[in-house]
């Protein structure tokens, strides 16, 4: 029973902890929010086979799909035009083993917190504002999401910069709908050396504001570069390989989703041989289960589910405008997938046409943009909201997996009262402590499918 008391002392906050189960996280808030860190309940791991199943929850980048290299660029972007450091031979870059578990899961915010705070001896004052500038002019200017926009002249404002938007050349230029990315370095160059103009960063909460405009002005700078067809382009300058696509479905991304809305039947017989070559895509193993066992088990899960399809969510740490890019792109590229999986013409056909757009495919769609940076990942918040969507109620959150590659995402997922969660790192995430998944599939969705028949 809630006590009705709002105030309580040390002791009866421990006798309400006790009551919340065994096992507890925890989060650590930004460097600007009080309290300092969250002591969270995690929901009871369970134990296969489930009752049922009503719902799949998904993170997306590094779950769904391959974005997150683009996420971990990025971030090295701003360290490296923070710092004037923009080449291998001054500055190496970010370190794989140390760096990628404290930058990947979590908020954009505490992804640059932590860059800031560990690389700050290489930071520049003069890069700083130059960099700060630049990101400010082309979000203002050449980006497409307005809240963003919003964003970057608050902070302007706060750091005294009202004005540089509202430069005489940049006004001709808006007029005119002609603004270019050479022309906004132009207009950087002249506004640096025309004013005197400084920052005031005496706390790291200063950097992190600036650290965010410069993040996010790289990411949506790509996003706007594939949106615009020029995909190719960007893969060869970032990776040296303009034929992979910088975000495409994970391995067996298109084959999960389709089995558990019930669209393929018998058919799940026909991709076995597909479903097996992604196992070993994304784990670099060798399938070694038993062919006919598995084939039975798959057929007897795909004619439950055409029966009883689930509700699915996507629950993304990235923001709206970031997020509907990413699943357009990668609905795109999972349609030039689909013909590889043998299937009837008819059931071909059908699935091109349900993949035409990530709505048909998702019950829900809940981003950054639906809750706040201070309440991503690990905290529950975009779990629940995605629960709540969904329409499933409390007593039933042991019908519910959910899926995630990061450390921040599977205690999110446990945060949120769902006790199935299981972990489908890649190789950015291999470093992570995933001791909160009940299940860690190396072989991603391939595996939770072919070794554990989805855990039913």
């Amino acid at each position: 029973m809630i006590n009705q008391n709002k105030f309580i002392s040390k002791i009866e906050a421990n006798k309400f902890l006790n009551s919340q189960g065994d096992e507890f996280t925890i989060i650590n808030n930004p460097d600007y929010i009080h309290p300092s860190f969250e002591i969270v309940p995690l929901a009871l791991k369970l134990s296969p086979p489930l009752k049922g199943l009503r719902a799949v929850v998904m993170d997306m980048d590094g779950t769904i799909t391959t974005t997150e290299k683009l996420c971990i660029h990025s971030l090295e972007f701003m360290i490296r035009k923070m710092s004037g450091k923009l080449e291998k031979d001054s500055w190496i870059g970010i370190d794989e083993k140390i760096d990628f578990p404290n930058i990947i899961g979590n908020s954009t915010t505490k992804h640059v917190e932590y860059l800031l705070t560990r690389y700050t001896k290489l930071l520049s004052s003069d890069d700083i504002l130059k960099s700060f500038i630049y990101a400010a002019l082309w979000t203002l200017y050449i980006g497409k999401d307005e809240n963003r926009k919003a964003e970057v002249k608050l902070n302007l404002a706060n750091f005294g910069l009202s004005n540089i938007h509202k430069n005489e050349r940049l006004l001709r230029l808006t007029d005119s709908n002609s603004v270019t990315e050479t022309e906004l370095h132009s207009i950087t160059d002249s506004l640096l050396g025309g004013l005197e103009m400084t920052l005031n960063l005496s706390s790291i909460n200063e950097y992190v504001r600036i650290g965010i405009d410069i993040y996010y002005q790289r990411y949506h700078e790509i996003l706007k570069r594939i949106e615009d067809g020029k995909g190719n382009d960007i893969s060869r300058e970032l990776f040296g390989n303009s034929e992979n696509h910088l975000i495409e479905p994970m391995p067996g991304v298109v084959i999960f989703l389709s089995l558990v809305k019930g669209w393929l039947g018998e058919e799940i017989i026909n991709i076995i041989p597909q479903l097996i070559k992604e196992y070993k895509l994304k784990s670099n193993q060798i399938f070694a289960g038993n062919i006919d066992e598995v084939t039975n088990k798959l057929l007897t899960l795909s004619k439950y589910f055409q029966i009883n399809p689930i509700k699915t969510a996507i629950v993304t740490s990235s923001i709206s405008y970031e997020a509907k890019i990413v699943m357009a792109e990668m609905v795109k590229v999972a349609r030039n997938e689909i013909p590889k999986y043998n299937l009837s013409s008819e059931t071909e056909n059908f699935l091109h046409n349900k993949f035409s757009n990530y709505k048909n495919l998702f019950d829900a769609f809940v981003t950054a943009s639906d809750s706040s940076e201070i309440r991503l990942k690990p905290h529950r918040d975009l779990y629940s909201i995605a629960l709540h969507q969904l329409g499933i109620s409390k007593n039933i959150f042991d019908q519910v997996i959910g899926f995630e590659d990061s450390e921040s995402g599977t205690i999110a997922i446990r945060a949120a009262g769902i006790g199935m969660c299981i972990a489908v790192p890649f190789a950015e995430t291999s470093g992570h402590n995933l001791d909160a998944a009940t299940f860690i599939c190396e072989g991603g969705l391939p595996e939770a499918l072919l070794n554990y028949n989805l855990f039913l």
